[in-house]
């Protein structure tokens, strides 16, 4: 595939490992379940209303013009019963979005590092405990004794210690990757290394420098090669050659209602891969949901699922910052690219992305297999109030207008809202198109979240 060079992490030493290091340690605490013998399908008949309830907030933004293109799917039990895109690919020439249009991803791309890291750790040819030091010669932190502590679950965990979005401002004014990754030694450190949580896109992206150490292989490739292609991600690729090669790509768009610009892509955040290098369709990401989700085990077994989502560091801010959080979470860490909330109580599995002119969102409830996933090409609020309606409506939850489409146009989303009575188990409009709309139902530049 093309990939512009300046996106390309350098990796330009030879690899360094000559021989598999040992199978990875338990995580120290317990994973999430991806089996549970107790864990009973969700309703059908609230499935199939939330759908429908669904279909009707869709409307509502779509009439709002909430962004130029919002693409989404509901998946349970390894089915898509929901899938929809509204809206432009490109306002301007009014180019349709469609489930094949392919989105930047932004930070959901951080678990597709992860989740090959993870198939490499099953190959033998690392460990989630391999040193940092031992593979990547150039690495350095202001404390060394930490550095030689440093391994490939503290950086892919976001717990290596330095201060949140290290080195993101000197990344948006051109600095390079390797000139960047090769600083951070300059930088005090926030915690001990494992102590604490700081989210990062440059050090995350060392995830890069580690795998072409240890396959001689720059990391995607190995991507495209161990997750892309046996999971059928057809249209996914890396880089910004890669998105406006696609036959059909989602344009970044600023203004706002009914006054949405597109614009060129940034390329800034593509030179840190790893994090957010990640180009995809929404067909792409339901074949990727339904992976997470434990349905394709002969790529990601159910072992592997176990070590990624498994909470690592608490993150107790993530419980306070939007409103559906404040009402519905009441724990947060994060686990090896994906967040881990309780969520009423359950297990949710999710992350967020945003770079400049794309949003994204992907969750998912693993003792229900059911999750949904949506992208925009805008910085609209309103699409990331409709994934916890969506949530609660599958939970059998108090209804709340997150997003605020149920009022006026000009209402603002719900700022408060009682919080959900916590519980074991969960208990069993008028359309007004404003743009072309594909649906189905199938049996300032913004960091990376």
């Amino acid at each position: 595939m093309s990939f512009r060079s300046a996106s390309l992490l350098a990796c330009a030493f030879a690899c360094a490992v000559a021989a598999p290091f040992a199978l990875a340690a338990p995580p120290p605490k317990p994973p999430v379940v991806h089996v549970d013998p107790e864990a009973a399908r969700l309703p059908a008949e609230r499935v199939k209303a939330t759908v429908e309830n669904y279909k009707q907030w869709l409307d509502a933004a779509e009439a709002r013009d909430a962004a130029p293109a919002i693409v989404t799917a509901v998946i349970v039990d390894d089915k898509v019963v929901y899938e929809r895109a509204i809206g432009y690919a490109n306002a301007k020439t009014k180019e349709p979005a469609t489930p094949e249009t392919v989105f930047r991803l932004a930070s959901l791309s951080k678990a597709f590092a992860t989740g090959v890291t993870a198939v490499l750790v099953r190959g033998g040819f690392l460990s989630w405990d391999t040193k940092l030091i031992d593979t990547i010669p150039y690495f350095k932190l202001k404390d060394m004794q930490a550095a030689q502590q440093a391994t490939v679950r503290d950086i892919l965990g976001q717990r290596l210690g330095l201060p949140r979005n290290t080195y993101d401002a000197m990344l948006e004014a051109d600095a390079p990757y390797e000139e960047l990754v090769r600083k951070l030694d300059e930088v005090d450190l926030s915690c001990k290394v494992g102590e604490c949580y700081g989210y990062q896109n440059v050090a995350f992206s060392m995830i890069g420098d580690v795998v072409y150490a240890v396959t001689g292989d720059y990391f995607f490739r190995q991507v495209e090669r161990r997750i892309f292609a046996p999971l059928g991600m057809t249209t996914a690729s890396y880089g910004r050659d890669a998105l406006e090669a696609s036959k059909s790509w989602a344009r970044p768009h600023r203004g706002g209602p009914h006054n949405w610009i597109p614009y060129e892509p940034n390329d800034s955040y593509y030179r840190v891969a790893p994090a957010a290098g990640v180009n995809a369709s929404l067909r792409d990401m339901e074949q990727w949901l339904m992976a997470q989700m434990g349905g394709r085990p002969d790529v990601l077994p159910t072992p592997l699922l176990d070590v990624l989502h498994a909470p690592e560091v608490s993150t107790p801010s993530e419980e306070r910052s939007l409103p559906w959080r404040r009402a519905r979470v009441t724990d947060a860490h994060y686990a090896l690219g994906w967040r881990v909330f309780k969520y009423a109580n359950e297990d949710l599995i999710y992350h967020a992305g945003a770079v400049s002119g794309y949003r994204t969102m992907i969750g998912f409830f693993p003792k229900y297999h059911a999750g949904v996933v949506t992208m925009w090409n805008g910085a609209g609020p309103i699409p990331a109030g409709l994934m916890p309606m969506v949530f609660d409506s599958l939970l059998g939850l108090p209804h709340v207008d997150w997003a605020g489409v149920e009022g006026s146009a000009h209402t603002a989303p719900v700022a408060k809202a009682a919080k959900a009575p916590v519980k074991s188990r969960a208990k069993a409009a008028t359309r007004t198109p404003a743009k072309k709309s594909a649906a189905k139902t199938p049996a300032r530049k913004k960091k990376p979240d």
